[in-house]
């Protein structure tokens, strides 16, 4: 029942950067699961990363990879995302998930139960342009 709040999204041009956080309220993250997902305009959602804190491992589909960091703030009940080398494809919104956490390392099971079952944020807008 934790409640998730974006923020950190806006106008970049291509090969920039941004940070974007996910700050959760009403609770803390430990023991979750906690992804970023990327929709972009007229697409389905998909999973960029997730981090599990319960096991200390994170994961990142093959576009994030090189580019993207996530990391927690535990004493801020906060997630990050840093974003670096944007592309246009970047572009959309993003929200992040959490849910409790088992055993399980993050991975592309964990970020499939993340997205059917997880608690949501409202997204913040990412636009890559030149």
């Amino acid at each position: 029942q934790v409640q998730l709040v974006e923020s950190g999204g806006g106008l970049v041009q291509p090969g920039g950067s941004l940070r974007l956080s996910c700050a959760a309220i009403g609770g803390t993250l430990d023991r979750h699961a906690i992804g970023w997902f990327h929709q972009a305009p007229g697409k389905e959602r998909e999973g960029v990363s997730l981090i599990s804190t319960t096991t200390g491992t994170t994961y990142y589909v093959e576009s994030a990879k090189g580019r993207f960091t996530i990391s927690t703030d535990s004493a801020k009940s906060t997630v990050y995302l840093q974003m670096n080398r944007l592309k246009p494809e970047d572009t959309g919104v993003y929200t992040c998930a959490a849910g409790p956490s088992g055993a399980a390392f993050a991975g592309p099971p964990l970020l499939r139960g993340l997205a059917a079952a997880g608690s949501w944020g409202q997204g913040t807008q990412v636009t890559v342009s030149s």
